[in-house]
């Protein structure tokens, strides 16, 4: 069934426009409804979702990777409003869209190996939503935003009733500059008696959300989020060492762990490796560095690829300077940036002998 998947989806990735196109059009006709999803500009939108459900037909063969990741994504499309006949309707013109542009390609053997994966993937996030007691989203008003630099901001939310979120977990946003554009984004706190949230946020070539939360997100605004998702955390019971290695605002989840960790007296070994293409990239810097003045157990190494150096600094690459350091036997594995340097990160570090199982990202490349 994989093998199908993967092959004929080789074949009509090169005309992802078309397809893309067929699907949205056959979707709004069999559930108008589903119009209400997206936002007015589809062009914005462009393949995402379409790319985002052959990611997850493709993973069909990895149930442990994909079933937890599907429920997760069940309980957060409650927000949408989405039920049982939505899934009909996107599955028919998911294979109907492939079917528009594979031709004779198009075999009952394909057709039903792309069916059954879509039936397996709607299954576990139906049965998800219908599980989940927690409501569909939650709306929190912005309290603070500050400009750290010319593109980067920290905005504090506080919700109108707590998130029950774990420290290492992100959210997916609705901000109103850019309705129906969710993205995901990631706290770098624990949870805090008062419910408040603080999200660090960079913009980005081309990022009309991020870009609307640097430069336009006011005081008073008020933003909804869905339920919590990703796996990354802390096994404190295992006496694990761990090491982290983040890239630029993806050191929020990892702050947001130790920003939890410093709560106990105890707690294994953490080295952090904050990497950045240059010293004005490693914001967060400071604040890390007195969280370990204060706790013995967590070492910051800065990790810069170019210009100035700094007290304590390694140069290069992330995926150089983590792996020139051996393999890092035993430890936990915690990696959290850009979908790039997740990528170059984890490849380098199976290379240099981590094992698999040791790594754990979120797959932010879905968004």
């Amino acid at each position: 069934m994989v093998r199908l998947i993967q092959d004929s989806w080789a074949k009509a990735e090169p005309y992802l426009p078309e397809v893309t196109q067929f699907f949205y059009g056959m979707l709004f006709t069999l559930a108008p409804a589903t119009r209400d999803f997206f936002p007015i500009n589809m062009e914005v939108q462009r393949n995402r979702m379409v790319r985002a459900l052959v990611h997850v037909v493709q993973m069909v063969d990895q149930p442990d990777d994909l079933v937890p990741f599907l429920r997760q994504l069940g309980r957060d499309h409650r927000k949408f409003g989405v039920i049982p006949k939505h899934y009909e309707a996107i599955g028919t013109a998911l294979l109907a869209a492939m079917r528009s542009q594979l031709g004779l390609d198009w075999t009952p053997e394909v057709e039903r190996a792309w069916a059954e994966a879509f039936t397996i993937i709607a299954r576990q996030m139906q049965e998800a939503a219908a599980s989940d007691t927690n409501p569909a989203s939650w709306s929190a008003m912005v309290a603070e935003h500050r400009r750290l630099s010319w593109d980067l901001a920290m905005i504090r939310v506080e919700p109108d009733s707590d998130i029950p979120f774990r420290a290492g977990q992100y959210l997916s946003v609705e901000v109103p500059q850019r309705p129906r554009l969710w993205r995901y984004l990631s706290p770098a706190n624990a949870p805090r008696e008062d419910g408040s949230l603080e999200f660090h946020v960079r913009a980005v070539d081309g990022g009309w959300v991020s870009r609307a939360i640097v430069s336009h997100t006011q005081k008073g605004d008020v933003w909804r989020f869905g339920p919590p998702l990703g796996r990354l955390h802390i096994d404190r019971p295992s006496g694990r060492d761990v090491l982290m290695v983040a890239g630029g605002t993806g050191v929020a989840p990892l702050h947001a762990m130790l920003d939890d960790l410093a709560q106990w007296g105890e707690n294994p070994k953490v080295h952090l490796f904050y990497g950045g293409r240059t010293r004005e990239d490693l914001y967060a810097l400071e604040g890390l560095r007195m969280i370990a003045s204060c706790n013995p157990w967590l070492t910051v190494t800065p990790v810069i690829e170019g210009g100035p150096g700094l007290s304590g600094c390694e140069q290069g690459t992330l995926a150089d300077v983590v792996t020139g350091h051996g393999a890092w036997p035993g430890r936990d594995v915690l990696v959290s940036g850009s979908p790039a340097m997740i990528r170059a990160t984890v490849s380098r570090m199976l290379v240099a002998g981590t094992a698999l199982d040791q790594i754990r990202y979120d797959p932010f490349t879905i968004d």
